[in-house]
């Protein structure tokens, strides 16, 4: 089951956070494969980090997943181990770890961590990553029975993020932002099929409402379709319709913040 230790963090690369929680990983499984996820969740964004880890654990092998995106550390959140889908998910019970455990199929049984036998000691308590997570992990990837941390967690006191959610009615679509990528890509709850049910194609014209703005938008397979400089719609790898602006950002041309509403219609 555990093949693989998976690392998602808002360390950035610009200090030894991450090598830090490498280290530690390799002292005590030698033998672990360790995939990078993302270092350079922007500080603090649970919710984009929730979104990087529920779209890239499809790709991923079963493992023990590490989310360390975690502004409450030190604080009154806890730790938890949850299993699902065959995998294990470590990290802090602020959601983070939600969507992916969705993904996965759902949350199978989850335990508080507690159990100080498998930290690393002395116990930093605002680096729990390198001394909670990383061990545990290193530890869970070597055998350790997830039930051997703590507590169990009643499923339902587990903290999940909303799911993002997209609504069709009268002629159109609605939904939010759901993250942006370091780009500036916009990435929408709105999926590809959304568009599809309203009749809309691929070469067609979107109208756009956000808030009181209109505008209307060019629907293309990619960003490349359209001229440097312009915005454009489409589907990502996620299925999911992005706004884009070909070598460009656009969030910051939108002013589109994560949760803000979309509306989107056949008419441009």
């Amino acid at each position: 089951m555990t093949s693989v230790i998976t690392l998602l963090t808002d360390y950035g690369l610009e200090d030894g956070y991450v090598a830090a929680c490498h280290g530690v990983i390799a002292k005590m499984a030698p033998s672990a494969r360790v995939i990078d996820v993302c270092h350079i969740v922007p500080s603090g964004d649970v919710r984009r980090g929730a979104a990087i880890l529920a779209q890239t654990i499809p790709y991923l092998p079963s493992g023990v997943h590490i989310g360390a995106v975690d502004p409450g550390a030190g604080g009154a959140r806890r730790a938890v181990a949850v299993e699902a889908g065959g995998r294990v998910f470590v990290g802090p019970d602020n959601g983070l770890l939600s969507w992916a455990i969705h993904a996965s199929g759902g949350a199978r049984a989850a335990y508080e961590i507690r159990n100080e036998e498998h930290f690393l000691h002395p116990v930093s308590p605002t680096f729990h990553g390198r001394d909670v997570f990383a061990p545990v992990a290193a530890r869970l990837w070597g055998g350790l029975d997830p039930a051997e941390l703590g507590p169990a967690v009643p499923l339902d006191r587990l903290v999940s993020l909303p799911e993002p959610t997209s609504v069709l009615r009268e002629g159109a679509v609605e939904g939010e932002v759901v993250s942006v990528d370091g780009y500036g890509n916009t990435q929408l709850s709105i999926a590809a099929g959304d568009l599809e049910a309203l009749g809309v194609r691929v070469g067609d014209t979107i109208g756009v409402m956000l808030g009181r703005r209109r505008l209307s938008m060019p629907y293309r397979e990619t960003y490349a379709a359209v001229a440097p400089g312009e915005l454009v719609a489409f589907a990502d790898s996620a299925g999911l319709i992005a706004f884009a602006v070909h070598c460009g950002d656009a969030a910051q041309r939108l002013g589109l913040p994560p949760g803000a509403h979309v509306r989107l219609s056949p008419s441009g």
